[in-house]
């Protein structure tokens, strides 16, 4: 056996789940990791989780990265809930939370980012590598008619940061700032992984899950309107042609498991697109294949409008979607509450409506022979099966 003990901050979020599924089931191979310990903000019971069962995983709910007692506190509880954790060699860290404010949002972020890795280096002097996240915001993908790089696509890694004053609005560069600094004088090395609009399952309930906010909104669409429906496009005629990478949540995990074992083509603070292949896709190619998932016909919005909003119709038939729940025996809570909200779906299928397509030649490059991809179907398809057999869709 290998020895190595992966530590996965924000195992329950979309992309922290996928790599600890693809660490249980043996990704790159079954003898890569030793020891698998997740870490999640809630408890996470197995038949909610979805993981294989697995001698080598841990699964530790509650730990306070933002402890009132501070640092040598955190230590304290990591050294009390985690079993082994002198023995981790690899931590990814994929924790985060939101704050409307900036400046915020860089300060808890950050906070986060500092205790996790300091705390682990401290406890483990094993450790060899770092995986962090960040996205397309990198390139100001959020800032819509103010989108830096209309005319550098397909979007690469080598980019400048986008202008201020956004860039020192960015979390995203003061995290990446920070390991830079911390890593220099340490025998540990990082790199940095960039979706898109990552496609996957979430145990617990995630406002930030596109797939799940289109699964219960489709389930409940065919419930009431009737297998072979047609379900127009809940964004603009001019969002349904743009071009963009989607990024499932395997690819995603499996890319970033692989770039933490070859520290010598991807540490030294690299960042990678990450994406499900090269080729972008847009709405009107995607939406189809979705709505095919659920048995409907999925067509264009309508001249000058939109179909339905999801989180709308959702709240209009509350009803309908409690009963479907009662009859089929589903987990409740999914929908009708704040972690439901539609508004994160709005802004991805409406409001991105310009080209923001990535080059993926460094991440294939990177990964050689062992580069993985897949389409439409193989990433939604995937996500959708995954949340009918944890009983969150009929």
């Amino acid at each position: 056996m290998s020895g190595n003990h992966a530590l996965i901050f924000g195992a329950s979020g979309i992309s922290g789940w996928a790599i600890t599924n693809a660490l249980i089931s043996g990704y790159p191979s079954p003898d890569s990791f030793t020891h698998i310990t997740a870490l999640t903000d809630r408890p996470l019971a197995p038949e909610a989780a979805q993981w294989p069962e697995s001698h080598k995983v841990q699964v530790v709910s509650g730990l306070d990265l933002l402890s009132n007692q501070g640092q040598s506190g955190l230590e304290e509880d990591m050294k009390s809930k985690i079993k082994r954790i002198g023995t981790v060699t690899h931590v990814f860290f994929f924790a985060y939370l939101f704050n409307a404010d900036p400046a915020q949002e860089i300060a808890v972020n950050v906070e986060l980012l500092k205790r996790a890795v300091t705390a682990t280096g401290n406890l483990s002097k094993n450790l060899r590598f770092v995986v962090l996240p960040t996205g397309t915001k990198a390139y100001g993908v959020h800032l819509l008619d103010g989108f830096p790089f209309p005319h550098d696509r397909p979007l690469t890694e080598s980019l400048p940061r986008i202008p201020e004053p956004y860039a020192s609005q960015n979390f995203y560069y003061a995290q990446t700032d920070f390991l830079s600094s911390l890593s220099a004088s340490k025998s540990w090395s990082w790199c940095e992984v960039r979706p898109d609009v990552v496609v996957g399952f979430v145990p617990n309930n995630n406002v930030y899950c596109l797939a799940q906010t289109l699964a219960t909104y489709l389930s409940l669409y065919v419930n009431i309107e009737g297998k072979g429906a047609t379900c127009a496009f809940p964004g603009t005629e001019r969002s349904w042609e743009i071009l963009s990478n989607d990024s499932s949540q395997d690819i995603v995990a499996k890319f970033s498991i692989y770039a933490s074992l070859h520290p010598e083509d991807c540490g030294g603070g690299q960042a990678f697109n990450v994406a499900d292949n090269s080729t972008p896709s847009s709405w009107s190619v995607k939406w189809p294949i979705i709505c095919d998932f659920f048995g409907l016909h999925g067509t264009p919005p309508p001249m000058g409008g939109s179909g339905p909003q999801p989180g709308q119709y959702l709240e209009e038939h509350f009803g309908e979607w409690r009963a479907l729940e009662k009859e089929r025996g589903l987990q409740t809570g999914r929908v009708g509450n704040e972690r439901s909200l539609g508004g994160f779906q709005y802004f991805i299928m409406t409001m991105f409506d310009f080209d923001r397509d990535l080059d993926m030649k460094k991440m294939h490059k990177a990964w050689g022979n062992h580069v993985e991809e897949t389409d439409v179907r193989g990433a939604w398809w995937t996500a959708f099966e995954r949340f009918r057999k944890a009983k969150i869709i009929p």
